[in-house]
């Protein structure tokens, strides 16, 4: 994509979605302190599919014969939104927020992984093996199984893991049943979360739920950071960052959370870093880069894409 054909909004869509993906951690640590993994996927999944809601009712692609799809929106909305928040916000609570955001990194790992193994057009190549290499030497240096002094919980480390891999069968799933269907992205994000909102409804306790109200930092933190502007709109800024630059170049906001959620969890969270985080953060980065420039290799790039 040329320069000249990058719009300013485009840009100023990458830059906030990669902020916005690394906040959310410590917005889900704040929310932690008050109520249960499960509430905070259930009141992010609530508040995030306003905006969704609105953008593609505005857009006027939503339609009632698109229900005949349901159990693919079904599927969907568990691998890539119930299951991956959840995950998400069970490691986030088990672990320092910088040290979930470093692992939130290993999401192009499984989705390639996935790809490969489940999709027969998804190449292979010298560069990208060498990427998932990469990425999981930086992800056994963050979670550190060998350590006696238990400083980095391994459940945490394995749900980050969990739901990273959750979004990489997403991947597999919907480039082999639900991107043949042809339906617009706007309206496709809008079942997927409906449905997963619908879901956690009916599997959520509700009791205490309220105590997140009783903290303006948590209750802000879940409402916009989290629902507002991590889910809903940066569904409807990736769908844009997409139609400008292209779903290579769309991917690389993976780079940002990871770097985003270290720098908040040390000076907002005064966390500790080592050297040993840092090195593992450069790990999983250079392994990202490695799966692009592999990506970029071949003749005829396919543009699925991964929601974060």
């Amino acid at each position: 994509m040329s320069a000249e054909k990058v719009s300013p909004s485009a840009v100023i869509a990458f830059v906030f979605l990669g902020v916005i993906w690394g906040s959310n951690f410590i917005f889900v640590k704040w929310a932690a302190l008050h109520v249960t993994p499960l509430q905070i996927t259930l009141l992010r999944v609530a508040f995030g599919f306003l905006p969704v809601l609105v953008y593609a009712a505005a857009k006027g692609v939503l339609r009632r014969e698109h229900l005949r799809h349901a159990p693919h929106f079904i599927v969907m909305s568990l691998l890539a939104t119930a299951l991956y928040y959840y995950a998400f916000a069970k490691g986030t609570a088990l672990l320092p927020s910088s040290v979930a955001g470093v692992l939130s990194g290993a999401i192009p790992l499984f989705t390639f992984l996935c790809a490969a193994l489940f999709l027969r057009g998804e190449r292979i190549n010298v560069t990208r093996i060498i990427g998932v290499i990469l990425g999981f030497v930086g992800v056994v240096l963050i979670a550190r199984p060998w350590s006696v002094h238990g400083t980095i919980s391994l459940a945490g480390a394995g749900y980050m893991l969990a739901g990273s891999f959750s979004v990489g069968v997403s991947f597999v799933y919907a480039r082999r049943f639900v991107s043949p269907l042809g339906l617009p992205a706007a309206a496709l994000t809008t079942y997927q979360i409906g449905f997963a909102l619908l879901l956690l409804l009916a599997v959520t306790p509700l009791e205490g739920i309220g105590a997140v109200f009783d903290d303006s930092r948590a209750w802000i933190g879940l409402i916009f950071g989290l629902g507002l502007l991590g889910t809903g709109l940066a569904y409807i800024a990736y769908y844009h960052i997409v139609e400008s630059l292209g779903a290579i170049a769309a991917s690389s906001v993976t780079y940002i959370p990871p770097v985003v959620a270290l720098l908040i969890g040390v000076l907002a969270a005064g966390e500790k870093v080592d050297a040993i985080a840092l090195l593992a953060i450069a790990f999983i980065l250079a392994g990202v880069a490695c799966l692009q420039w592999g990506a970029m290799a071949r003749s005829q790039p396919r543009g699925s894409l991964v929601s974060r």
